[in-house]
This record gives C-alpha cells, structure tokens and sequence, in this order.
C-alpha cells in the first residue's frame, strides 16, 4: 500500500541517517498517514488516508470544500 495523503499528496522524502560518527546510511521519513471516514453533506460516507496535515486543511476548509478540489484534480470519489 502506498503511503500518500489523499488530500496533500505527501509522499515519502529520502536522506541520511547521520550517526555520531557520521556514518551515512540511507533511511527514508515516512508522513503520518491515517485512514479517515468522513460523511459528507448529501449523507454519503468516504474513506481517505488523509496525513495529519490533510486532517487540519479538512477541519479549516471542510470537508464539503476540499471533496470539490479533489474532484476538480480529477480524483474519483
């Protein structure tokens, strides 16, 4: 399954784990990704992998709000 928020599009970022004999081993920084029911206004339930980002854009914005600009970026719902 891949680890990208629905409404951000936050992905995995890549780098280095530096130890403190800076020694460099790749690692990589996974997003706080959580699966989310939502009910929108005509009744009808979704489920998204929202980050923790998503969910406070979602509790700004709406969820009514940001279902439409998922919809306009050609995501089906």
């Amino acid at each position: 399954m891949s680890n990208i928020c629905d409404v951000t599009g936050a992905r995995p970022s890549f780098g280095n784990a530096v130890s403190h004999s800076q020694r460099r081993t790749r690692r990589r920084w996974d997003p706080n990704i959580q699966r989310r029911r939502y009910r929108l206004a005509d009744g009808r339930t979704i489920r998204l992998r929202v980050s923790t980002t998503g969910i406070k854009i979602i509790d700004r914005d709406g969820i009514d709000a940001v279902v439409a600009r998922l919809r306009a970026r050609g995501v089906k719902l």
